[in-house]
């Protein structure tokens, strides 16, 4: 599992290293890791164009340091400062003596360029002269971010104004969360971890489930298993108006493991028609799923699956009207899958500050309904009360597509009626929606991401 720490924690496990550690260990650790994949990111190092882009403090005594490095390789190293005179001294000191160069202007060429203005205690977007030194960076130079992307918020991923896209991101000691997280992943790039030594808590603030984590959550069943002991989800979806949607929800729960999917609506010949195999009518399940394609007036139904005592997942029109007094009066499970707009309406924000704060909606609607969350979008998040928030990596665009929604719940829904918590279902059924879009290639449709999720499961799986 890939984890994340905020930039408070990582502050004070570095405090406590470099208390065991002589005066400028730790920056050197850091140095000669960030140094080593920059080299692997050159065709050759000698002779090679590295520009620093560097700022006042640690961040930019890590660039200097790194670029000194370079420079012994005979790499041509010139620094421009972001303010001359607040310079990491000993970085410069030792620039200057491997025979790198300081310049007032970013040179109108470069193999590569370090991005060492703003370390991970940066808030805001950049100031006015770091951002016209981003402005300044030459085309076709690979950038390199140093332990985050300049003017990206390491605890949330929000960028607040200008900011740097990096080709790859070093971090050390631990990921921050921004770089796991939309927007600020989006300008990350590819992620390098350099490990300098760092001895970190549990939990962490942010985590990312890989295939092995996935593969462990996957119900299996076993020679003394049938239907209803795999579990049965009931679904509740689609209108006259939306038949299609009741039929891709059915689609990704009879392939997310249960036993058994029954179907309650006004689409049961559309939904028979494709998919014989389905109970219709209401019945005894394990789980509900309430609200893809339902339409406007049918809060009744939702209200009579949040009333049985059994995880009931909450999708789309279903999340229209929800009373936060129910739903944390509930004892069973309860998991939200709202998109952007949608969170936005339960939390009474504009769309756009949901969008630019992902992390904090999440672990807000949360804490306000007392239901995991399953926050959609490019970068899906699952959050639930004071644990750490799963961030999904095999998100893709091409799942920007009408009906990939509604698979999604149906797949969450049937993981729920095979046991599995309302967070981990959220997680697994995310990963494994990713997965199958990645493996079908796009442009997709949304029934091509449910036909490929037993492929995806046994993808996890190996």
């Amino acid at each position: 599992m890939r984890t994340a720490y905020s930039v408070e924690t990582v502050r004070g496990a570095e405090r406590e290293l470099m208390a065991r550690l002589p005066e400028g260990a730790l920056m050197q650790r850091a140095a000669a890791g960030l140094a080593a994949v920059c080299a692997g990111l050159l065709r050759r190092v000698y002779g090679a164009r590295v520009v620093l882009l560097v700022g006042p403090g640690d961040n930019g005594g890590d660039a200097l340091y790194a670029g000194a490095r370079l420079a012994r390789r005979g790499a041509g190293v010139t620094a421009v400062p972001m303010d001359p005179a607040r310079m990491h001294a000993g970085g410069l000191a030792a620039l200057l003596a491997a025979g790198g160069r300081v310049a007032q202007s970013v040179p109108a060429r470069a193999d590569l360029v370090l991005d060492g203005l703003v370390g991970i205690g940066g808030r805001g977007g950049l100031r006015p002269a770091a951002a016209a030194l981003v402005e300044r960076i030459p085309a076709g130079a690979v950038v390199v971010a140093v332990d985050l992307p300049s003017g990206v918020d390491a605890d949330s991923g929000e960028v607040a104004g200008a900011a740097v896209t990096a080709d790859v991101t070093v971090t050390f000691g631990a990921y921050k969360p921004g770089l796991l997280i939309d927007p600020g992943a989006a300008r990350a790039g590819a992620v390098r971890l350099v490990d300098i030594g760092l001895e970190l808590p549990s939990p962490p603030a942010v985590e990312a489930l890989q295939h092995a984590d996935v593969a462990e959550l996957l119900p299996e069943p076993t020679a003394s298993s049938d239907k209803y002991r795999r579990g049965v989800v009931g679904i509740v979806a689609g209108s006259a108006q939306y038949p299609g949607a009741a039929v891709l929800a059915v689609a990704g729960a009879l392939r997310g493991g249960a036993g058994a999917v029954r179907y309650v609506g006004p689409a049961a010949d559309a939904v028979l028609a494709r998919f014989p195999e389905t109970l219709i009518g209401r019945g005894r399940v394990q789980a509900w799923v309430v609200g893809p394609g339902l339409g406007e007036g049918r809060g009744g139904e939702v209200a009579e699956a949040l009333a049985e005592p059994v995880p009931v997942l909450v999708d789309a029109d279903g999340l229209r009207g929800l009373d936060a007094g129910v739903l944390r009066a509930r004892t069973a499970a309860t998991l939200l899958t709202p998109h952007a707009g949608e969170a936005a309406a339960l939390l009474g924000v504009p769309r756009e500050s949901v969008e630019a704060g992902r992390l904090a909606a999440a672990r807000d609607l949360a804490g306000r309904y007392g239901a995991a969350v399953l926050l959609k979008g490019s970068t899906t998040l699952v959050a639930s009360g004071g644990a750490a928030v799963r961030v999904n990596p095999t998100g893709t665009p091409w799942l920007a597509t009408a009906g990939s929604g509604d698979v999604l719940s149906g797949l969450a829904g049937s993981l729920l009626a095979g046991g599995l918590s309302a967070v981990d279902a959220g997680s697994a059924a995310a990963y494994l929606h990713g997965l199958a879009a990645r493996l079908r290639g796009g442009p997709l449709l949304a029934q091509e991401v449910a036909e490929s999720l037993p492929e995806a499961w046994r993808n996890a799986r190996r």
